[in-house]
């Protein structure tokens, strides 16, 4: 399915039934870049996988990629399917474009998921941002050995696009932010899981979680000191494969379901 949203054109795929999951993928990838959690989440809700701009089944769009806009594309999609308030949950890329959705758009969303998320461009490891500064058009030659492309020419509307994706998402990539002001003021549940050898520190996510206001004091026997955001640390996943490991959805189930 495609909806015209914000002039571009979004690709999406409507599974499952129950209370609605906006699930965005990460850089280059599709809403397969989930694997198996795809289905383990529709088994429990309506999953909306929502392939980005220009990639995946979306048309490559003539426009720049900013997370600003991409968040508006996002609640414009939300709107058209008219889920009013939805649980969004989104990886890498696709968890910074939830995060901004949650910042521009609160009360579209009901809940937040954010899967190997910074919430500062710093906040990755150094050798994460040198690979984001060394990418550019040129790259798009030399990724075509990548299974990233291998992928994407499995579905992509027009595959002699891919150097469109690649040179819009190397300069997204390159623009710096911090967007830690905005997080403090989130008004709905956020879950923020790593895995333990992620591209993102764990004290980056400790640091999240504690923007939140998480981490602050013991919960007391009642849970009386426990806010309503969570943190996982997910053991022995990495940046490359948290995204497709059933334990994902075994940890962010109970906070979906309001556990």
């Amino acid at each position: 399915m495609v909806a015209r949203v914000n002039g571009i054109d979004l690709a999406y795929q409507d599974l499952g039934t129950g209370s609605s999951l906006v699930l965005l993928h990460g850089g280059f990838g599709s809403v397969e870049m989930f694997g198996p959690n795809v289905d383990l989440l529709a088994a429990r809700h309506r999953v909306i996988g929502v392939d980005l701009q220009s990639h995946g089944r979306s048309p490559a769009a003539d426009r720049p990629m900013r997370f600003e806009t991409m968040a508006d594309d996002i609640a414009a999609l939300i709107t058209e399917l008219k889920l009013e308030r939805t649980a969004i949950m989104g990886f890498s890329l696709g968890g910074a474009v939830a995060l901004r959705t949650a910042i521009q758009h609160p009360a579209l969303v009901s809940r937040l998921v954010l899967v190997s998320t910074v919430f500062k461009r710093s906040g990755w490891y150094p050798e994460m941002t040198a690979g984001m500064d060394a990418m550019g058009p040129e790259t798009a030659e030399p990724l075509k050995h990548s299974p990233m492309y291998q992928d994407y020419v499995q579905i992509a509307p027009r595959q002699e696009d891919w150097p469109v994706l690649v040179t819009q998402l190397a300069a997204a990539l390159k623009i710096d932010y911090d967007w830690s002001g905005d997080v403090a003021t989130l008004p709905m549940p956020v879950m923020i899981v790593i895995g333990d050898a992620d591209g993102v520190p764990p004290s980056h996510a400790v640091d999240f979680f504690g923007l939140l206001g998480g981490g602050k004091r013991d919960a007391n026997w009642d849970h009386s000191g426990m806010t309503h955001h969570r943190l996982a640390v997910l053991p022995g996943l990495t940046h490359y494969d948290i995204n497709m490991s059933p334990t994902l959805a075994q940890a962010i189930i109970p906070f979906l379901d309001g556990a």
